[in-house]
C-alpha cells in the first residue's frame, strides 16, 4: 500500500521543506514561506530566498536573502528580524544552541546569540558554508582550503583543519567527534577531531559521480548519508576513527537517476531518499528494505523534512511540486 500524500503546488524552486512543531512548512526561492495551518497560509518574508534552515531547539526558521535580512519565522507565521546587511546578499545560516544564529558576507561571519550580542570573525577566504558543534559555542566556517573552528565568547585560538580545494559544505558529527565538508570536486572530507592535542586525523570520501549537495545524519550519529550518486551513499561513523578503511553503503540503488536529498528519520535508522526525477523512497538501514513513498513527479527534489514522531515527511521540488506523505496510514 502507498503512504498517502498531501500534495501542495507553489509556484517556483522551493529551498525547504520541514517541520515547525506539528506544522508543515516550505520556504520558496522567491521569499514567500508556505504553512499548512488549518488550510495553506502565506506570508512574503524576503525579497528572493538564498538560505533556509530549521533551528529544532526553538522550532524555528533561521532565513537569509537578496534583501540582506536574516530572519527568524516560527510556526504561527510572526517573524523576527535578527540582522539587516543593507545592499548585501545572505546566502550562509546557520542555527545554534542556546538560541544562536551565525550568518555570513563574504569573508566575515557574524555569530548573534540569544541576547542580541553580535560576535564576528573573518576569514582570508569567502565563507561557503558555517555550522555549529552540537555542544558549546563552537562555529565550523567553511572555506577554500579547508575550515576554520571558532570558539564564540571564549580567547581560545582558532583551529585551522587544511585540506586543498573548495569546500561547499560543513557539518558536525551530532557527537561532536568529527567535522566534514561538500567539496567542489565531486567528494567529501572530513576530520576526527582528538580533545586531548591538536591532533586531526583526515579522512578522505571519493568516487561520486557529482557534487554532494545533501548530507544526513541518523540518529545517533552512526551513519552519514550523502546525495551525488544514482544511490544513497551512507558512511559508517561508529568506529573510533569514523569511515577510514570502511566502504559505504550503497541504498535505494536506481541505474541512471541521481539522488538530490537525503534525510534520516528522527528516531530509527531509515533513510528517505529523494531523486532527480521527483521519486522518494525510504530504505532501512539494517536490511536494505525498500517503501516507495512517492512516485517519479515534477522536478528534482530539493529538500525533505521529518515530524518530530517520524510519521510524516514533508518535501518539496525544483519546481514547487511539495506535499506531506503520511507514512503511518
Amino acid at each position: 500500500m502507498m503512504p498517502t500524500v498531501a500534495p501542495l503546488d507553489i509556484e517556483g524552486h522551493v529551498l525547504t521543506a520541514t517541520f515547525l512543531g506539528d506544522i508543515p512548512v516550505f520556504a520558496a526561492a522567491s521569499g514567500s514561506i508556505h504553512r499548512l495551518d488549518g488550510g495553506e497560509k502565506v506570508i512574503q518574508a524576503h525579497q528572493g530566498l538564498l538560505a533556509c534552515v530549521k533551528d529544532p531547539a526553538t522550532q524555528t526558521l533561521v532565513s537569509g536573502g537578496e534583501d540582506g535580512k536574516v530572519l527568524r519565522i516560527s510556526h504561527d507565521g510572526s517573524v523576527i528580524e535578527l540582522a539587516n546587511v543593507p545592499r548585501k546578499w545572505i546566502s550562509v545560516v546557520a542555527a545554534g544552541p542556546q538560541g544562536a544564529v551565525a550568518y555570513a558576507v563574504g569573508k566575515t561571519a557574524y555569530v548573534r546569540l540569544a541576547d542580541g550580542t553580535v560576535k564576528e570573525f573573518t576569514e582570508d577566504r569567502t565563507i561557503e558554508a558555517l555550522d555549529f558543534a552540537p555542544k558549546g559555542l563552537r562555529v565550523a566556517a567553511a572555506r577554500y582550503n579547508g575550515v576554520t573552528l571558532h570558539w564564540i565568547g571564549t580567547t581560545g585560538a582558532p583551529v585551522d583543519l587544511e585540506w586543498k580545494g573548495a569546500h561547499t559544505g560543513v557539518t558536525f558529527s551530532p557527537d561532536g567527534r568529527f567535522v566534514v565538508t561538500t567539496m567542489q570536486e565531486s567528494a567529501l572530507h572530513g576530520w576526527k577531531l582528538d580533545s586531548k592535542s591538536a591532533d586531526t586525523r583526515h579522512m578522505r570520501m571519493t568516487g561520486y559521480p557529482a557534487k554532494v549537495k545533501s548530507l544526513s545524519w541518523s540518529v545517533k550519529g552512526k551513519w552519514l548519508a550523502s546525495s551525488g550518486a544514482p544511490a544513497a551513499i551512507v558512511w559508517p561513523f561508529a568506529g573510533k576513527d569514523g569511515p577510514m578503511g570502511k566502504a559505504p553503503l550503497e541504498l535505494g540503488t536506481r541505474a541512471n537517476i541521481m539522488v538530490t536529498q537525503v534525510s534520516f528519520h528522527p528516531a530509527e535508522e531509515v533513510l528517505a531518499i529523494g531523486y532527480i526525477d521527483g521519486m522518494i523512497l525510504a530504505v532501512r538501514i539494517a536490511d536494505g528494505k525498500e517503501a516507495l513513498l512517492r512516485r517519479p513527479g515534477k522536478g528534482a527534489i530539493t529538500s525533505m523534512g521529518w515530524s518530530a514522531t517520524g510519521k510524516l515527511l514533508a518535501y518539496a521540488s525544483e519546481a514547487g511540486d511539495c506535499g506531506v506523505i503520511d507514512i503511518s496510514a
